[in-house]
């Protein structure tokens, strides 16, 4: 027997309340309340309807038995290593981004990569014959790959067991709606009752699923939180439209780590990974110029070296501007503030601006010493080696702190012909000889532009 009654629903963060509120009580947004009709199915059966099968009943874990986890190879190796490995048979994989970041793109270069899979793509956001374009662009089509354009769910789950896919892809998640609910789709409970139902049905058929979500202004999936609790992984597409560089980073990931990112290039014919970051982060320039330095780096368990740009000079209207990007503009101004106390600097009466080349965000505390060094060069009109990088944080005593996993950022500086690295001395149990790098070990500020500029 079918009850329903009328709840109201925070659209984002899924908080539900038996009558309209202005201000979500758990995330504190206003405004955010709809109102949505819900059914509520009571049974006085053991069984469970969905699936019917019996309740289960507790295990010893001395009796679990662990098999191996069988992965598909999605023929994208940078994908690959940020799954850990692969796609997990029966898992569930959420893929968010900005609109136009590539999302689609990259599932479908991985679908028609699959020829030996049948793929069944669901799309409730383009028609087939919009997909298949896409494909034509990118340059390769399948025949193990079938379209769907729909966005009732439960005809979605009426194609799929009569096709009986190895991958399903669903595009998006918000556009996908259930008869059971009286709400539009996209809406908090359209969202949650859908990809239950598609987990469930990746669980019980060992098929892995890939839902493409959309994100909101804040830049978090659409939705409620409890969407990314459901999915087995969470991966984020980031990029700035304007540049050509993407970044695939994992937020959640039962099977792996969360550690990886991979790089992605936007052509014309699709995304091009990119295998060594650090070859195209560089610029390549035939005479030293001023203002340019470069930071050995890590984001998550990857080294790469990226390009410091900073442009000192003075103050046109008298108030000096400060303007970054690709780094937090709080931070320069502290280093800032550090060269002028610690170092005799003068640099309140001048204009800083700041850039990541290559139109990537850094968050990595290591690149201080390449900052402050590009704003010493630029300010005094001194060129820094092309073969100098720099790894090493600073503290508001002007002293350089030693950052983490420094073997590995000098292995990757040594890798692209570096030939000297500037660190802190207080890295400890330090124990590298190489004769293709010099490391140079400073431990102040003023101390660290001696050594640079002797």
């Amino acid at each position: 027997m079918a009850k329903t009654k009328v709840a109201y629903f925070c659209q984002n963060c899924g908080t539900q309340e038996s009558k309209w509120v202005g201000k979500c009580k758990s995330c504190g947004e206003w405004n955010t309340f709809v109102e949505e009709i819900v059914h509520k199915t009571t049974t006085s059966s053991p069984v469970n309807k969905l699936n019917g099968l019996a309740p289960q009943k507790p295990v010893m874990i001395k009796e679990v038995v662990l098999d191996a986890e069988e992965r598909i190879d999605t023929t994208v190796s940078e994908l690959n290593r940020i799954l850990g490995g692969g796609l997990v048979k029966g898992s569930m994989t959420l893929v968010g981004g900005e609109p136009g970041i590539g999302k689609s793109t990259l599932v479908l270069q991985m679908a028609l990569s699959l020829t030996k899979l049948k793929i069944l793509y669901v799309s409730g956001e383009e028609s087939a014959r919009q997909i298949k374009l896409r494909a034509e662009r990118i340059g390769k089509l399948s025949d193990n790959l079938f379209l769907l354009g729909e966005t009732s769910l439960e005809n979605i789950l009426l194609q799929i067991n009569n096709l009986q896919p190895n991958l399903v892809i669903v595009d998006s998640v918000q556009t996908v709606a259930t008869e059971n609910i009286e709400s539009a789709p996209g809406s908090v409970s359209q969202i949650r009752e859908c990809t239950a139902r598609l987990l469930q049905c990746a669980k019980t058929t060992a098929v892995p699923y890939i839902l493409i979500g959309h994100i909101t202004k804040d830049g978090n999936i659409a939705g409620p939180k409890v969407l990314e609790h459901i999915v087995d992984t969470v991966l984020q597409f980031e990029g700035d439209l304007n540049n050509n560089y993407r970044i695939l980073r994992s937020k959640k990931n039962r099977f792996g780590s969360t550690s990886e990112l991979g790089i992605f290039e936007m052509l014309g014919s699709g995304l091009k990974e990119i295998l060594n970051p650090s070859k195209v982060l560089l610029s390549e320039y035939d005479e030293s110029l001023s203002g340019q330095a470069v930071a050995a780096t890590i984001d998550g368990v990857r080294p790469f070296l990226i390009e410091v740009q900073a442009l000192v000079s003075s103050a046109a209207y008298g108030t000096p501007q400060r303007s970054s990007t690709g780094f937090d503009i709080k931070r320069l101004n502290m280093l800032l503030a550090v060269l002028e106390k610690r170092a005799n600097f003068k640099i309140a009466t001048k204009d800083v601006f700041l850039n990541i080349a290559g139109g990537i965000k850094v968050n990595d505390p290591a690149i201080d010493l390449a900052l402050i060094a590009s704003v010493l060069s630029s300010s005094a009109d001194l060129a820094i080696s092309s073969k100098d990088c720099f790894a090493a944080e600073i503290g508001l005593s002007g002293e350089i702190r030693p950052v983490s996993r420094v073997e590995q950022r000098i292995s990757e500086a040594e890798k692209l012909g570096f030939k000297r690295i500037f660190i802190s001395k207080y890295n400890k149990g330090l124990d590298i000889k190489s004769e293709n790098i010099e490391i140079v070990k400073v431990g102040k500020v003023d101390e660290f532009i001696r050594r640079l500029f002797a």
